[in-house]
Formats: C-alpha cells, sequence, structure tokens
C-alpha cells in the first residue's frame, strides 16, 4: 500500500477541519454541492494558506438558519483551534451579535460607530446603529419593539451627500451635519460614534 503524499495527507487534513469526509469531495464539481458544503470548501481554501487572519464576506448569507448556525460553530472551533482572528463582514445582525467582540457599523463607506459588540448592541448611540437595532426581529411575540423608521431613500453612493452621508435621513440633524463630515470620537469607554450631535446629548 502507497503512502499518501504529504500534499493529499494536508488537503485531508484541512477537509477534517471544516467536518467533511476527503474521501467524498475529491472529485465533486460545485454543482454537486449544497450550500453549506460550498461555504464549508470556501473556508477550506482559506485555511490553506495557514493564515491568522480571515476575511469573511457574508459567509452565511443563502443558508438556512441551520445550516448557518452549524457553519458558525464551525468558525468558533476553528478560531479556537488555530488561533484565528475574523473580520467579519454582514449585514445579518444576529450573526453580528454572535460572533464579534468588536463591531464597526458603516454607512455608505463611512463608519458611523465602533464599539465591543455588548456595548453596541445594549446601548447604541449613532441614529443609523439604532435605526439598524430597531428592525432586527425578536422571537417573543409578546415582546413589543418600537421600530424606527428612516424618511427617504438610500442616497447613491457614487454621488453621496456632502456633509455627514446619512443627513438626509436622520431625525436628529443640524445644519452643520449638511456640511461637516463627522468623525469618530469617544463616546464612552472603548465605545466611538461618528455623531456630535449625539455625543453631545450623551449618546
Amino acid at each position: 500500500m502507497s503512502k499518501a503524499s504529504p500534499a493529499a495527507s494536508s488537503t485531508d487534513r484541512i477537509i477534517e477541519l471544516i467536518e467533511l469526509e476527503p474521501s467524498k469531495f475529491y472529485n465533486r464539481y460545485p454543482p454537486e454541492l449544497s450550500g453549506g458544503q460550498k461555504q464549508r470548501i470556501g473556508i477550506a481554501w482559506a485555511l490553506a494558506a495557514n493564515p491568522t487572519f480571515i476575511v469573511y464576506d457574508e459567509v452565511t448569507s443563502a443558508l438556512d438558519q441551520l445550516v448557518a448556525e452549524g457553519i458558525l460553530r464551525l468558525l468558533d472551533r476553528l478560531q479556537s483551534e488555530l488561533n484565528l482572528a475574523y473580520m467579519f463582514i454582514t449585514h445579518d445582525l444576529s450573526v453580528v451579535e454572535h460572533i464579534s467582540t468588536r463591531v464597526a457599523v458603516m454607512y455608505l463607506g463611512t463608519l458611523c460607530e465602533l464599539s465591543p459588540a455588548k456595548a453596541l448592541f445594549e446601548t447604541p448611540r449613532h441614529p443609523y446603529t439604532q435605526a439598524l437595532l430597531s428592525a432586527v426581529p425578536v422571537a417573543d411575540p409578546l415582546r413589543k419593539k418600537a421600530r424606527i423608521i428612516l424618511k427617504g431613500d438610500v442616497p447613491s453612493p457614487i454621488d453621496p451627500p456632502s456633509g455627514c452621508r446619512f443627513h438626509p435621513r436622520c431625525s436628529h440633524a443640524i445644519p452643520e451635519c449638511s456640511t461637516n463630515m463627522p468623525v469618530l470620537d469617544n463616546a464612552a469607554g472603548d465605545h466611538w460614534v461618528a455623531c456630535p450631535v449625539r455625543l453631545k446629548a450623551g449618546g
């Protein structure tokens, strides 16, 4: 019996890390894989480079909830076992809350808020962050949640508004918001907000 080549052994290990059986996936084409399997193979490609930092862009999008939960558990385990750092890009705030230790909220390419995850979800300070979190569904049908409805449409990122890019849709906007681009400033502890109005109001 011939020994497996080092390359094959390394590939087997990576496929096993993503919780798939190597012999069943060597000769498969993408159309033969489920959505969750495709995501796991994508993660395997990233692991093949032996990284210390991985960027995941919408890694759970287009997956049903059970499959997405399996991917998130896999990422948690890999992070712990391989000592990895992640940047996780997503529109799914429930995923952000589950996986993140630190969160950056962006609107039209600019940073609105930067904070430890716990502080951001408990005390969002930027009006855009507050509106985003108000839209997250809650599992308890008896629990009422005030929804913040933003006015107007999202401006074009090709021709964004002057000053604060969120000001045309912001109920807290003042005249200077239309002329001055806000910068991140410390609101409390390690919580940073790009909104002088909310900073003056104490969040």
